[in-house]
């Protein structure tokens, strides 16, 4: 097939689209050549990865259609993106000449039922704005990621998202009903809202996740909830290590207790959150919802507690001042980025999962490891923050100096080997490498050993809905040169 000059793709698109939603400014290509995972690059200015050829600014589903079909035709790599807070490398362009399909512009809040307690968004309305007027009616949707004040509803449904309340309202894939996605062939395809059906295997779980690896999310139709703030109880402990405090969060878990926050800090990761840990792990809990279930979810989370614990009570009001300032908007981003610049230290996390028979060994092994073979180790430690009959997750934070290096070594000397001594550890453990911030471009090269014989079901899907390769390239299923 012929490979099409930047130019002549740049003049097919604004045939399909109008000229004034294909930027081409080389400083917005830039921007959108990459995610979070190279902020130190971009710190810097530095720009390692292909540029796309435009950044096109997509207005509803007939033109994402109309462009990935062309784009399939042609063999042109896209990159689905919304409001651009990943992480993982997923938003990189790891080819020359993609085209970047920008979708914050379809923002349109198509309906709220309070009746059937469904909101229907299109992929580009930030998840804030949903919350605010969901709130105005005494709503929620419960989502509620460190990322709220930045995150857009597709990119969200498409990394398989999870917010800070998921142990009582679970993640994104339990939220969503009914999703919009066009495929590579441009075949729009709608599932219809049901509370649920046994008519096959449940589709919606193609998109869910798909990262943009297998189509294009355009919307999404999600569940929302009663909002009663007002009946929100705060309770946090200090414990001696992190075993007890696993043990803790399996019994409420197993005793059928659903906490809308269970949250379990190591010493290190506490002493960077809470004034008052004194060099010890730290629990948290809040309960939420109708007041007769809080009630009953506080004291229970009080008797689970009081065997395990020495006594040493966190008054409620500092969890609560605590939790209420956890999300990250543009100011937070801006301060990082100049404190990294200044200092030339830079953190990250890694999130996996384990059951409750091996999280602790996870967490031993992972934090022994980095501490032994990674060098100008600022901080090193993790919190659980998601929590599940079965198991938990796992949330390492890990900063470090950057010494005598250029921009674009710190993620091969840095950030890919801690990324994978914690991979590689989890795996081994039998836990999954990965929780909710998606695949990325980064956890690639385990992707094979994180679905072992399953990746059969994985690889076909891609085989299926992407003969060509076109979405995303690099994106949970590895590049082929």
């Amino acid at each position: 097939m012929m490979t099409l000059t930047k130019e002549q793709i740049i003049s097919d698109v604004q045939s399909i689209v109008s000229a004034e939603q294909v930027i081409t400014d080389e400083e917005v290509l830039k921007e959108n050549s990459v995610d979070r995972f190279r902020k130190y690059e971009t710190i810097h200015g530095v720009y390692t990865q292909p540029l796309p050829a435009a950044v096109v600014k997509v207005k509803n589903e007939q033109e994402v259609s109309a462009l990935l079909k062309y784009m399939n035709e042609n063999n042109i790599n896209a990159v689905p993106r919304t409001g651009g807070s990943a992480t993982e490398g997923g938003l990189e362009t790891a080819v020359e000449n993609s085209l970047v399909i920008d979708g914050s512009a379809m923002n349109e809040i198509v309906s709220i039922d309070s009746y059937d307690m469904l909101a229907t968004v299109k992929c580009g309305v930030p998840l804030e704005e949903l919350e605010d007027q969901l709130r105005e009616q005494g709503l929620t949707t419960g989502h509620s990621p460190q990322s709220k004040p930045l995150a857009q509803m597709g990119g969200l449904v498409a990394t398989r998202s999870i917010g800070q309340l998921s142990t009582l309202y679970g993640g994104i894939e339990d939220m969503v009903i009914g999703v919009e996605a066009v495929f590579p062939n441009g075949e729009i395809t709608k599932i219809k809202n049901v509370p649920r059906r046994a008519a096959g295997p449940d589709i919606r779980h193609v998109i869910i996740g798909n990262e943009g690896a297998l189509c294009y999310i355009t919307e999404v139709t999600v569940k929302v909830f009663q909002y009663q703030p007002e009946n929100n109880q705060y309770y946090g402990y200090l414990l001696d290590d992190m075993k007890t405090g696993f043990e803790i969060l399996r019994e409420v878990m197993v005793q059928g207790y659903r906490p809308s926050v269970a949250r379990l800090y190591d010493p290190e990761d506490a002493a960077d959150h809470f004034t008052f840990s004194k060099g010890k792990c730290v629990l948290i809990f809040m309960a939420e919802g109708p007041k007769p279930i809080v009630e009953a979810t506080g004291k229970a989370i009080e008797d689970i507690v009081a065997p395990y614990n020495e006594g040493e009570r966190v008054e409620s009001n500092l969890i609560q001042n605590w939790f209420e300032n956890l999300n990250w908007d543009p100011s937070k981003v801006i301060e990082e980025r100049q404190q990294i610049k200044e200092t030339d230290n830079i953190g990250f996390t890694t999130e996996v999962s384990g059951s409750w028979g091996v999280i602790n060994d996870i967490y031993e092994r992972c934090i022994k490891r980095v501490r032994e073979e990674i060098p100008h180790i600022t901080m090193l430690g993790g919190h659980s923050s998601h929590s599940y009959m079965n198991g938990t997750n796992m949330y390492f934070v890990y900063y470090y100096d950057l010494v005598d290096i250029k921009p674009e070594e710190e993620i091969t000397k840095y950030h890919y080997p801690i990324n994978k001594i914690i991979v590689e550890e989890t795996i081994a453990a039998g836990g999954s490498m990965v929780h909710h911030h998606g695949v990325g471009k980064h956890r690639t090269p385990w992707i094979k050993d994180e679905y072992g014989s399953s990746y059969y079901i994985l690889e076909t899907l891609k085989k299926a809905f992407d003969p060509n390769g076109i979405m995303n390239k690099g994106t949970i299923f590895p590049k082929e040169d």
